[in-house]
């Protein structure tokens, strides 16, 4: 038998991508299961993109990419930045990845040395923990509350630093809570990090444009903090182009130098149609995907008032991405169906199994007293998830 390396033994499998296979085997069999588990807008990309696609492939894009990308998309990457953020960077700080997945694993392979830790607020996007283990980090998880939409405070921040601090890792809008930082809140969490200005901030801002407050804020806008700050975005959620996999990032000369090297040992550069797409999709205004957002807004108030209609779900109102991320910890000790609930593990499969609606554990992202679930579907969808969920609690 095979001895497979500890290094993948030790590795979680995606808990996103494991229900969504499951909720495929499932819909194989013949069961009716509603999908709520993926972050993945249920739009197609818009067709101006798909019209660049076309074009570079009948204009014979066909050959290896620069390892970092196109030299028009970087220029275009560096005109969203200062269009979008008001931040200034050169070509040379700006790296394209096969998604901002391989950006965030690029920014730990570099950074990370055996036993460096890496403060994670919790709740955190399912991959983070995984991919600082994987080279040799720590995770270092600070639970945040509900009641406080899910942010880390600056207090929580200074008593998790310590001496084998490396990096502290965030999204904004956050997956899975939706939760986003304002300038006054980054500002607050900036000055804690001065005094300790060895540390990197990785500032993961892919669901940027879905935002329902009508502002984003980075943390490399500040002037004391642009230098130590690793900007992650990509394209995936707003111009729901997920398979088409660009990411990229704006960071430090010496770390976007660091990740081309890592990633021309890997996977070189990304793919040749892709890129040129992305590059009419950023070159246009944001406005152009408004259309999305707005319709999010309205499924994240519809799904809201549905949920607040159900005993044990405690919710409270994302201002941003496409997810729900309630506490269902009012559940734990009972018995459903039949079924014992001691975790949100347990109840994430017990609404699979018992309502035929897909979810994702909250233990998978930190947080082992909620779900997440995404109202990236249909209303109609919607509604009827809602439904089976209260005919299976009640």
């Amino acid at each position: 038998m095979t001895q497979l390396s500890d290094r993948v033994l030790n590795m979680a499998t995606s808990a996103t991508l494991a229900m969504a296979a499951k909720a495929r085997e499932l819909k194989a069999e013949g069961k009716d299961i509603i999908g709520l588990s993926l972050g993945e807008p249920d739009f197609n990309t818009p067709d101006f993109i798909k019209e660049a696609a076309i074009q570079a492939v009948n204009d014979n894009y066909n050959s290896y990419t620069p390892v970092d990308g196109y030299a028009e998309l970087k220029d275009a990457i560096i005109t969203k930045f200062k269009r979008d953020n008001n931040l200034n960077y050169k070509p040379s700080q700006i790296v394209v990845s096969t998604g901002a997945k391989q950006a965030l694993a690029n920014i730990a392979a570099v950074l990370l040395n055996k036993g460096d830790e890496v403060i994670l607020p919790c709740p955190y996007w399912v991959s983070y923990s995984d991919i600082v283990k994987l080279n040799e980090g720590i995770p270092v998880e600070v639970k945040t509350s509900i009641d406080n939409d899910f942010k880390l405070t600056p207090q929580q921040l200074e008593a998790a630093i310590t001496p084998k601090t490396k990096m502290i890792w965030y999204s904004s809008p956050c997956n899975p809570s939706g939760s986003v930082y304002s300038k006054a809140e980054l500002r607050a969490i900036a000055d804690v990090l001065q005094k300790h200005p060895n540390i990197i901030v990785v500032s993961d801002e892919i669901y940027e444009h879905i935002n329902f407050i009508g502002g984003h804020e980075s943390m490399a806008q500040f002037d004391d903090m642009f230098d130590r700050t690793v900007t992650v975005n990509g394209v995936s959620k707003a111009f729901a182009m997920t398979g088409w996999r660009i990411g990229y990032i704006g960071a430090p000369k010496s770390i976007a130098r660091a990740c081309n090297k890592m990633q021309g040992q890997v996977t070189s550069g990304a793919n040749c149609i892709a890129q040129r797409a992305v590059i009419t999709a950023l070159n246009e205004s944001p406005d152009r995907v408004q259309y999305m957002i707005d319709e999010f807004k309205v499924r994240r108030e519809l799904i809201l008032s549905l949920l607040n209609d159900l005993e044990g779900f405690k919710t409270n109102v994302p201002e941003g991405a496409f997810y729900v991320f309630p506490d269902i910890s009012h559940f734990f000790g009972s018995t459903l169906k039949g079924k014992r609930i001691e975790n949100a593990t347990d109840f994430s499969l017990f609404l699979l199994e018992h309502a035929n609606v897909a979810t994702v554990t909250g233990i998978a992202f930190g947080n082992p007293d909620c779900i997440r679930i995404s109202y990236a579907a249909s209303q109609e969808q919607i509604i009827e998830a809602i439904r089976r969920i209260k005919e299976a609690v009640s």
